[in-house]
């Protein structure tokens, strides 16, 4: 089980959507972390076969996906961030619609259904139609798709986009739990959302990956450390000015910053343990929530 990806480029005109894309991946979960914008849901439509690349090439095991056609398509299991379905058709029809578009034969769509509705808790919703299902709800009805036909590959990108903080971590379990035998890769830019299930996480900035790596070595690989600072309220905005700044905590007494930084920014500094959200702020900067 091996994905590769060489020299991938997507050009839109003369803007680069994706850029000289280098990696390989086998079995696990890799996050794929960036801001809005960055290239992650072009890189997973060609990926899928949706668009083709302007340069480079994509093998699977070896050959070219392109060039396999269905026999990779069977492998592959894709959730967009947008799919679209019948809002009047329920939870079960929808999936037997999707079955026959995959190819399987009845029967064994009617059990592989009922098996992948009950393991995303939502065979007890399958008369439900689809427009009147919660946003998470509708979520697991599209992992249960994308898990049809079984695949070696499941793509899901920002799969809990939207979702609230408990759907949030039942999709992360999910996600989990769908990974044996298979290769998982999720885009998102909520660090939470891989920060305990990826085995291997790449950054992904204007089009580029720029660090590829374990969630322990990213942490290594920062220079910088992470200072608690105690400042008072009329000195935050001068701390922002010179420093990256993760979080802010105000108080009666003036506000505690969290500051990123290889120097340290005042005598009272106390160092404090690294994050992946303090690696994110550190590779994307404090404006990347405006891009």
């Amino acid at each position: 089980m091996k994905l590769e990806f060489k020299h991938v480029t997507k050009r839109y005109s003369e803007v680069a959507a994706v850029r000289e894309v280098n990696c390989v991946m086998e079995q696990g979960i890799y996050g794929l972390l960036g801001v809005n914008g960055a290239g992650k849901t072009t890189l997973m439509r060609m990926l899928c076969t949706i668009i083709q690349p302007s340069e480079g090439e994509i093998l699977w095991n070896g050959k070219e996906i392109w060039k396999l056609g269905s026999a990779y398509r069977e492998v592959l299991g894709y959730l967009p961030q947008e799919f679209g379905y019948y809002p009047d058709l329920n939870v079960y029809d929808y999936m037997m619609y999707i079955s026959s578009i995959k190819g399987l034969k009845q029967a064994f769509a009617n059990r592989r259904i009922k098996q992948l509705l009950e393991q995303v808790d939502m065979w007890k919703f399958r008369k439900r139609k689809m427009k009147h299902l919660s946003g998470g709800m509708v979520r697991r009805v599209g992992i249960a798709q994308a898990m049809l036909n079984d695949p070696k590959i499941l793509v899901l990108d920002e799969p809990t986009a939207g979702l609230d903080p408990n759907e949030r971590i039942r999709f992360r379990n999910l996600i989990s739990e769908l990974s044996e035998n298979r290769l998982v890769l999720l885009s998102t830019h909520i660090v939470s959302d891989i920060e305990y299930i990826a085995n291997e996480i790449m950054l992904m900035k204007d089009g580029m990956l720029c660090y590829t790596g374990t969630a322990e070595e990213l942490l290594a690989s920062m220079q910088e450390r992470v200072w608690l600072c105690q400042v008072p309220r009329n000195m935050v905005e001068n701390y922002m000015r010179k420093y990256l700044v993760g979080n802010i905590k105000t108080s009666e007494n003036g506000a505690e910053l969290r500051i990123i930084s290889k120097e340290k920014p005042m005598a009272e500094a106390v160092l404090t343990e690294k994050n992946l959200e303090d690696a994110f702020l550190l590779y994307f900067g404090e404006k990347s929530e405006e891009r």
